[in-house]
């Protein structure tokens, strides 16, 4: 039997908030010395009611910085949180040599962030670019019964050894991305996933190796299509 953690599952569970929580803004969270996790509550978000959550990884060689500005404005103005936890090294665990380290920071992030507001079963989205894009496809298959939807932008790869729940995908993709050709990435990714029963929306775009800001409104109506979140 493979170690659940190892696969990159997650310890994390829905909980009660137990500490106040924090005000709207952006919040190191204070859980590491270097390249600490970020949280960016919106105004009018009630703690003590279901709240969407937003994960976004950063690209290799990022930073919560850099991958920011695919989401924030979008948080901000729909009121969802907006978790942007950083890699132990320069890209995730995962791209490097398998889950560790970067799994373990990513579940303490959760918990602390659902220890000061109560979030939204329904809507617990991971979403990353590029290397990011692949991290947060691969963790959420792997942790479908805790993540919701996946939001994957120019994603080299997948990786799953545990596949549980069936979260909704939304994969986008420049045609003219040279640094990952959207054949051996994105299109394959969409016909496995839609073969296996996920259910996929592909979105392919004229662009290179980067994120569409027209893209990520698609992707944050997806996400936030449910009525019961407006």
């Amino acid at each position: 039997m493979i170690d659940p953690h190892l696969a990159g599952r997650l310890g994390f569970h829905h909980r009660l908030p137990v500490k106040p929580a924090l005000p709207p803004g952006r919040h190191a969270l204070g859980l590491f010395e270097e390249r600490d996790a970020v949280l960016i509550v919106p105004q009018g978000v009630e703690p003590r009611r279901p709240t969407p959550l937003v994960v976004l990884f950063h690209g290799g060689g990022g930073s919560a910085e850099k991958i920011l500005p695919m989401l924030e404005r979008h948080a901000e103005a729909r009121s969802f949180l907006l978790l942007v936890p950083q890699s132990q090294y320069p890209t995730w665990d995962l791209v490097i040599a398998g889950n560790g380290p970067d799994r373990a920071r990513l579940d303490s992030a959760l918990t602390e962030v659902s220890s000061r507001f109560m979030l939204d079963p329904a809507h617990l989205a991971f979403a990353g670019h590029s290397d990011g894009g692949s991290y947060a496809l691969s963790l959420g298959l792997t942790n479908g019964d805790v993540v919701s939807h996946v939001i994957v932008s120019s994603a080299g790869f997948m990786s799953v050894q545990m596949q549980t729940g069936a979260p909704k995908v939304f994969i986008s993709h420049g045609i003219r991305d040279e640094q990952i050709p959207i054949d051996r990435s994105a299109r394959t990714h969409v016909a496995r996933l839609r073969e296996v029963g996920y259910d996929v929306t592909a979105v392919e775009y004229d662009g290179p190796h980067a994120y569409r800001p027209a893209v990520a409104a698609m992707a944050v109506d997806f996400f936030l299509v449910d009525d019961a979140v407006g």
